[in-house]
Formats: C-alpha cells, structure tokens, sequence
C-alpha cells in the first residue's frame, strides 16, 4: 500500500531571495539535522541569462532503525538525488527527490516547492507532499513502514526549524535584505553564442520546465490550501501525520463531493473519531455527509421550531461555558418525563430536536472559538440525574434513547468534550449497563461521574465549571433558564394510530416533498443534467386524487439520460379517456385552475440524480410509478383511489 504525505502550506515572513539564501546554508551538510550526513553535487547548469539554476545533488542519509534491521539490510545509510530548478526570475523552487538505495524494493519520491505568498510578495510560501510504496524488505514491509513515516515526519518538523535558524544567523550577520533578480544586459558576442549550436547536456536544451513538470503540477498552489498557522490558531495543534490526514480528506472531498464542504473543524472532529486512520475516517465521513443530504440537516437550525410542549417539558438548555470555554448544555434528565413526551409529540420530532441541541452546539463551538481566539471544538454536557426511576427505564424510551446515541455517535463525533453526571441514583447502573456498549470507548473516557453529593467541593463541578456557573439547584450562584420539566398531562397524549402517523411524515418530510396538482395546472421538477449516462431516480405517493406521471426531454424521456439537458418530472391530474394525456396546460387553463375552485390533487414525491457507475439497481424498478410507500395512502382519506398512472413520453 502506499503512504502519502501532503504537509500544509507553511508561511516564512521573509521574501524569497532571504530564505534561497537561508536554504542553501543547509548545504553540503546541515549540522541541526543530525541524520543528514552530507551531499555533494552531480550535476549543475544555469540559463544563458542566469535566471535559472539548477543543482542535481546525491544525499547520504543515516538509517535511523533498529540495528538488527540496519544488519539484515546491510546498510548504515541510504543515498537519495534531490533535483532543484531555482527560478530568479518567477521567485520559486521546485525540489524533486527520490531514492536510490533499495530502489528495486522501496520508492520514494518527494515534491517540494517555495513559492512567494500570493497575498504578500514579501513572505514565502514552503509547500511539501511525499509517497512511500514498501514493495518488498526482507518480511520486515510493516516495520520500515513506520520506521519510515516516524524519520519523515519527525525531518519535516526539523526541516522549518532549520531554515528559520539559518534565517536568523543571516540577520543577526546584517544580511536583512538581497535585491531581487534583474536580467543582465545581453552583449552582441553573448547573443551570438547564443544563436550558436547548444550542449545537448545544457538546460537550454532540455527546458527547466520539462525537467521538473511533474513537480510542479504536484505542488502547484491553488487559491484552497490550508496554511500551518491558520491550522494552529483555528484547529489546535497537530502533527504532521494528523495535518497530512486532514490535508488529504479535504482535497478527497473537494474533489467529490457535491454541495457545500464541510468546515475544517467538522472534519478533523471525523479524523479524531478514527484515530486519523485516513480511510476510516473518509468512510464514515461519507456515510455522515450522505445522512445529512438525506435528512436536510443542514436547514434544520433555519428550519426546526419545537413544539410548544417540547420547550415546556423538555429540561435542556445552554448556560453559559465551561472552565476551558467550552459551551455548557444542561439536560435535567432525572425531571424529564421521558415516556410522556415521547407519547405527547412522538419519537421522530424528540430525535430531531436532539440534532438542533447538536447543531446549535456546534455553532457556539465556532462563536467560542472567534471570541477566545483559540480552537474550541467541543462542549461539556452537564447531566443531572436527581429523580431518575424505573419510569425512566420504559423499554420503548430506553431504545429511542439508544438511537439517538448511535445517530449522534455516527454524525457527531467528538463534539462532546466532558460529560459531568451529577446525583446518579441507584438505579443508575442498570441504565448504564444498557446503554454504555452503544457508545465509543473515546467518548466514555470523557464521563465524570457523581452520585450523591459527591459533586460539591474540591474534586467536583468547581474543578471545570467557575463557581459564579454552577446553577442554583447544584447549590451554584448561577439562575438558570433551563426548564424544570415535569409530568407531561396525559391528555395531550396522542393516539397510538396518530403517533405512528406522526412519525412517519417526520420521516417521509426529511426526503420527499409534497406538491398540489390542480386541474390544468401540473407540478412540474426541472432536473439539469450535466453529464450523460445519468441515471434519474424518483418515488412518489398519491395522497388524493389520481394523476398522470410524464417524464420529457428534449430528445427522448427515459430515466437514463442519454444527453445532457433538462429533464422535466411531470404530474398532471388523470383525465378521461376522451383527452389527450401528454398535450400541455394552454395559459387559459392555468389562469382557471388558479381562480377558480375545483378537484385538487395531493402527492409526495422525491427524485435524486446517480452517476451511471454509482447505480447498483434494478432499471426496471425505477420505471415503476407506483411507490414503495403505501401505507401514507392508505392513512389518508377513503375517498383517495390510491392509484397512480405513468407516461413515459416522446419529445414535446
């Protein structure tokens, strides 16, 4: 497998002619890093001009490794040939490095470049990214592997550190500043020579571009990198390795994804949650990005207002930070009445509030983060468990709890910083037992419990929460706003036939959307088809009425989209026998539907767009019309026929 490094763009506040000349003080061997034993140079050539230089050098690096490993492979140190283009010209330099040692069984190759910052031509720009492709070593494959990353990883640290101590003794020697590259006056004789017969070996010959092209589309900068010091200030501090995960995901997703990119934050919070195992964290990054599209959770903050009963009976709410800055949500949960409010307004509106209290959290992480002026990330979560009984333990309420773990597990991970549990019960650790293997071994260590009035005094809540935040009911000096919660009236209790109906338009309303159709008057969705050999699929239900699906294009209806274009998803009330079904709505009837009352139709409906090569179903089932949903239709009305007819129509 190969291992690839990509570090972030890393920002030296000098202009580039100060830090060439830093850097070739590393040169032909740098004291500061110890296992680079010295170089010396194969090659060099400069254009007519002098614009252009470029330096081939070989480089001894000692092996730092085991010595039984250092035996087996007969070597104490390895030669690597780095290749640099220095151009004074356009005020950059391109690095190329491979290995020659073990070049049959170990590849390395390195792509460096300096450039001038793009927002201030006074400050330099170091970019780097590197592979490793472990072919075969002696059955010692995985070993070198980390051996290798370790010594990489650790040299990439070194590297800046270098160039910032040569950049210091320069200036401490009075050089703070090296006039920039002017061309030389070109003499009649020089032009001469010039127009002459040319060295096959020289770098007119060959071209600096020609010689160092795949260097530089490997590090050519575009306006969308991460720079170490905004990763630093924003993000915390990582190591290479973790810079490099989070670099290499964001680039996956740029590429990818469609719609909005997720903020750094959010992906580094998926990368933690994998211990930044790179495809681990790329899947469950996916499946999360897939669930919110699905389920709309981006609108949700824009979107979701609680029932009035919800914020009447449901005992949570944000107070405040933490000692460290981290937002405080407080969550009553021993005075919730648990079972009442999932009968009261059903377990799909408790789950999708459960999502805004996690939206809402990671709002005010970025607002903390902006107002201290250092990386806030997640929020501490204090649990009061005082009132806490078997009511609690009802098995419909303890499984809607153990899913909305597992949501928040999957789609919010590490966003809980710390977790206080105050005043446990007995009955505690019976609900602990149920619910503790449904949630990440990461997440229990961030647990702090306390039964009793163990929480108050040295080693309690003043060890993470300011004495002036601590809420009254801990004893605390701090009002707080959050609900008291209570017994929810058995009278707004709904039916068991409106409960489930109730969740199921939760659920349907996340992905489909409803539509009236009125006589001379269809709803229609234009779908842009950007790519050929797109696959159109759709799912509909009739909640009233019958009506008439079409499907049109410009060249040919189909739901594999031969041509690009736009497609037009067509319902239209069913007309007798006598009309034409596929003739469109004149001006006229539109105006009358709009005015006048008459017969109206209902539908929900949902169309999503898959690559050819993303599908993986039948053809024939995304034909059918008739939706895998019929249990809505049959909640409706007696009156609804609950039939749908299809057309798949030619041209228009």
């Amino acid at each position: 497998m190969v291992q690839r490094y990509q570090s972030p763009v890393r920002v030296y506040k000098y202009p580039f002619e100060l830090v060439m000349a830093a850097y070739e003080k590393r040169f032909p061997t740098c004291p500061q890093i110890p296992v680079f034993l010295g170089s010396e140079v194969l090659r060099e050539s400069r254009s007519p001009d002098g614009a252009v230089h470029v330096v081939e050098r070989s480089c001894r690096l000692r092996v730092d490794a085991p010595r039984l490993l250092r035996k087996i492979a007969g070597v104490e140190h390895v030669v690597f040939v780095q290749t640099n283009v220095l151009n004074w010209k356009e005020r950059t330099l391109l690095i190329e490095a491979h290995n020659e040692t073990f070049a049959n069984r170990v590849v390395v190759n390195e792509h460096c470049s300096y450039t001038v910052h793009p927002e201030n031509e006074d400050w330099t720009c170091f970019e780097q990214s590197a592979s490793l492709d472990i072919r075969s070593f002696f059955g010692f494959e995985n070993a070198l592997e980390k051996i290798a990353m370790k010594q990489y990883t650790a040299n990439v640290k070194r590297g800046k550190e270098v160039i910032e101590h040569y950049l210091n003794e320069l200036i401490s020697q009075g050089t703070s500043h090296i006039p920039r590259w002017t061309p030389a006056p070109v003499r009649e004789e020089d032009a001469r020579n010039q127009a002459g017969p040319r060295d096959p070996g020289s770098l007119e010959a060959h071209g600096p571009s020609s010689t160092l092209r795949p260097a530089l589309e490997a590090v050519s900068m575009d306006g969308d990198k991460l720079d170490a010091d905004y990763i630093e200030r924003c993000l915390g501090h990582l190591t290479p390795i973790q810079e490099s995960c989070l670099i290499q995901l964001r680039h996956w997703l740029q590429e990818t994804h469609k719609g909005k990119i997720p903020k750094d934050e959010h992906i580094l919070r998926f990368l933690r949650a994998r211990d930044f195992h790179l495809d681990k964290a790329r899947e469950m990054l996916r499946q999360s990005l897939s669930w919110r599209k699905q389920h709309q959770v981006d609108l949700l903050l824009q979107t979701w207002q609680p029932p009035a009963l919800l914020e009447e009976f449901y005992a949570g709410g944000w107070h405040y930070q933490d000692i460290d800055g981290r937002p405080l949500y407080i969550l009553r949960l021993g005075q919730m009445d648990t079972k009442g409010l999932m009968k009261a307004v059903g377990e799909e509106a408790l789950l999708r509030h459960v999502l805004s209290v996690n939206e809402e959290g990671q709002k005010r992480c970025e607002g903390s983060t902006r107002q201290l002026g250092r990386p806030i990330s997640s929020w501490t979560c204090l649990l009061d468990l005082e009132g806490l009984n078997m009511r609690h333990l009802w098995r419909p309420g303890v499984k809607a709890l153990l899913r909305m773990i597992e949501v928040v597990e999957d789609n919010y991970p590490e966003t809980l910083g710390r977790l206080l549990i105050v005043r446990a019960p007995r009955v505690f650790p019976v609900l602990w037992t149920l619910i503790s293997p449904f949630i990440n071994e990461n997440t229990r260590r961030k647990f702090l419990i306390y039964s009793g009035s163990n929480y108050q005094g040295p080693g309690g809540l003043v060890d993470y929460l300011d004495r002036e935040v601590i809420p009254d009911f801990l004893g605390g000096e701090s009002v707080c706003n959050v609900p008291e919660g209570g017994l929810v009236p058995k009278s707004l209790y709904m039916t068991e036939e409106e409960q489930e109906h109730t969740d199921q338009l939760w659920q349907w309303s996340e992905t489909y959307h409803s539509a009236s159709v009125l006589r001379g008057a269809p709803h229609e969705v234009a779908v842009e088809i950007l790519e050929g050999e797109s696959v159109i699929t759709w799912d509909f239900d009739i909640l009233r009425g019958d009506v008439v699906f079409s499907l049109y294009h410009t060249k040919q209806g189909s739901h594999v989209t031969r041509w690009p274009g736009i497609y037009l998803l067509q319902w239209q009330m069913h007309s007798t026998p006598g009309s034409v079904a596929c003739s469109l709505p004149g001006v006229d009837d539109v105006l009358t539907a709009l005015h006048s009352p008459g017969p109206k139709c209902k539908l929900l409906y949902y169309c999503e767009v898959l690559a050819s090569e993303d599908f993986r179903g039948s053809m024939s089932s995304l034909e059918s019309c008739t939706s895998g949903f019929s249990q809505l239709s049959a909640a409706t009305s007696s009156s609804s026929s609950g039939q749908s007819h299809s057309s798949s129509l030619v041209s228009r």
